[in-house]
């Protein structure tokens, strides 16, 4: 029988909390890790694939360990970006909607400063932030640190690249005596640098439901493509995929305004997110996916941590990340709490030699997805070009004189005849000349 909250020992009022959200069986991270960081005083460190709960894992026993009747600041949570810190805030707010003493404050980047600091005026137990914030509020000595009990580093692996030097100067701001608890989705080895550095020498480990890093429940395929046709290749892909939601993850931001630009012009549901965009368009856009409203994001790496959103069908690399462990986070986008999803790196003939690479490290399998035939792609081609006539708006600005002598032209054509008579002439300004061989 599986276990239920209460045998872990999280108490009434989160279980009611729990119980309204319909969350009823623990996930392995959540069983393994829960007992533990009520019970022990030690550091701990939570390894586990992303999409498996870990927010609830270190979530419910931090609610359940702060004291409501301390007005100060007790436990920190960073988190390498606003989505994901958002996201943890939004979901501490939900466990604790039966705990009205808790009072939890989120201070992220990208959003006007001064809010946030007449918000840590008030009583606060818990805050979630993210590093380069944080550091702005310490030296203008707008929150107080002094009385940390516990720091929690959630989506550790990715904050130890470029937030190290931010993560330096909040440890070292930090009281000795806390406990620090760990969670990632990866272990390299500036990981396992980080806790040697900066935690205990006690430390109690758990690994939950990583026998494959890459999740069990995604189906890893590549597909290989000349340059020319990537774009064709992708578009038919997506035009299999109609009605379902995914992610393509881009290697730079120019990359994702080109191949959105693209989507866009061909008419697809899409979105663009990436860094240098205001934080007030990264939200729309965020919502917009969320809610339905468009079905693909075009993203960097930014989207791939902590966007939780659920039923994200399949995930497409459009270029292959520069480290390992991100191809992990990329993927697990998809298959969330259990889902099946699928993951297609769209790569070309010269990348095919790291597929092995990717395997052998991240201990996956790759299978060779099957290239559409070249009469796929142009038939799919065309029906794109005919969604986008259908999708036009007439043009009020024609004389009613010039608009009638067109009318003229093809007055005497059925509707049949005149939309076989405009496919003929697309068809044929898109066949490509033949190459001249000019070589004597």
């Amino acid at each position: 029988m599986s276990p239920n909250f209460s045998s872990l020992g999280i108490n009434g009022a989160l279980q009611k909390s729990l119980k309204e959200l319909k969350i009823d069986v623990p996930t392995d991270i959540q069983q393994k890790s829960i007992p533990i960081l009520l019970e022990q005083k030690k550091d701990f460190v939570g390894l586990a694939k992303t999409g498996t709960g870990k927010t609830a894992a270190f979530g419910l026993p931090l609610l359940q360990l702060v004291d409501a009747t301390k007005p100060n600041v007790q436990a920190l949570i960073l988190a390498p970006t606003r989505e994901l810190g958002q996201q943890i805030f939004q979901n501490l707010q939900s466990y604790a909607s039966n705990m009205p003493e808790l009072s939890i404050a989120a201070t992220c980047g990208g959003i006007p400063i001064k809010p946030q600091i007449e918000r840590l005026t008030q009583a606060t137990h818990i805050l979630v932030a993210t590093p380069g914030r944080l550091i702005d509020l310490m030296k203008r000595g707008a929150v107080d640190l002094s009385q940390i009990g516990y720091l929690v580093l959630d989506e550790a692996d990715e904050m130890i690249g470029s937030l190290k030097q931010g993560l330096d100067e909040i440890f070292t701001s930090l009281p000795k005596e806390k406990r620090t608890w760990l969670f990632t989705a990866t272990m390299p080895g500036t990981i396992k640098q980080l806790i040697q550095n900066y935690m205990s020498k006690h430390i109690t480990q758990v690994s939950a439901d990583m026998d494959t890093v890459g999740h069990q429940g995604i189906d890893h395929q590549y597909v290989v493509v000349e340059p020319i046709e990537k774009l064709d290749v992708l578009m038919h892909f997506l035009s299999s995929r109609e009605g379902e939601r995914g992610i393509i993850f881009c290697k730079t931001k120019a990359a994702v305004n080109k191949l959105a630009k693209n989507l866009a012009i061909n008419k697809f549901s899409s979105g663009a997110l990436h860094g240098s965009l205001s934080q007030g368009i990264r939200d729309r856009i965020m919502g917009q996916f969320r809610e339905g409203h468009i079905d693909i994001l075009v993203a960097t790496d930014l989207a791939a941590r902590g966007i939780d959103v659920k039923e994200i069908s399949y995930v497409v690399n459009y270029h292959l990340p520069a480290v390992y462990e991100t191809y992990v986070h990329r993927s697990g986008r998809t298959a969330r709490a259990g889902a099946k999803g699928f993951s297609l790196s769209v790569i070309q003939k010269e990348e095919e030699i790291e597929i092995p690479d990717f395997e052998k490290e991240l201990g996956l399998s790759f299978t060779k997805h099957q290239k559409a035939a070249a009469k796929n792609i142009e038939e799919n081609n065309a029906l794109l070009w005919a969604k986008k006539i259908f999708k036009s708006k007439p043009n009020r600005e024609i004389s009613p004189e010039f608009r009638s002598q067109i009318h003229t032209v093809f007055h005497h054509l059925t509707k049949d005849e005149l939309v076989d008579k405009i496919l003929a002439d697309h068809l044929k300004n898109k066949v490509k000349p033949p190459i001249v061989n000019k070589r004597k």
